[in-house]
C-alpha cells in the first residue's frame, strides 16, 4: 500500500508519524485506517515523498487485517495510555516506540523498518561508547 504525506505538524502527537529524526506529519490516503499490532503481517518501507508504505511481512489474503507495529515508523509512542488491544500472541501488553523494543524484536523487523529509527539508533550507540 503506497503512503502519501498530507503535511508536516509541529510536533509528535497521537495522530502524527515520525518522517525523519527530528520530524513528523500527517499521513493521508488509507495510511491512517492502519491499525497497530505487536505481531504486524505488514512493515514500513519509505518512499521518494517521504511517506510510509506499507510492505508485507507474510502472506496477506483477502478479508486479512493489514497490519503494523508503531514502533517501525515511531521512535516514541506517548499518546496511547491505555495498552495495546491488538491481542496476539506478541502482544507487549502497551503500544511503545522503536527506543523501547527489545533488540530481538528489532532484529525481527530487519528490512521493515523506517531508517530514520535505524540512525537514531546509531547515533545513541555512538554517543554511550
Amino acid at each position: 500500500m503506497v503512503g502519501e504525506l498530507e503535511g508536516e505538524v509541529e510536533c509528535n502527537d497521537s495522530h502524527a508519524t515520525q518522517i525523519s529524526r527530528t520530524k513528523w506529519a500527517r499521513h493521508g490516503g488509507l495510511g491512517p485506517i492502519v491499525n497497530h499490532s505487536c505481531d504486524p503481517n505488514c512493515g514500513v518501507r519509505v518512499n521518494e515523498t517521504g511517506a510510509c508504505d506499507f510492505i508485507a511481512r507474510e502472506e496477506i489474503t483477502a478479508g486479512d487485517e493489514i497490519t503494523f507495529d508503531y514502533a517501525m515508523r515511531n521512535y516514541s509512542v506517548d499518546h496511547f495510555p491505555d495498552g495495546c488491544l491488538c491481542g496476539t500472541d506478541r502482544c507487549r501488553g502497551s503500544v511503545t516506540g522503536w527506543k523501547d523494543l527489545p533488540a530481538v524484536r528489532k532484529a525481527d523487523y530487519a528490512g521493515s523498518v523506517a531508517p530514520y529509527l535505524l540512525e537514531i539508533d546509531r547515533a545513541r550507540d555512538a554517543d554511550a561508547a
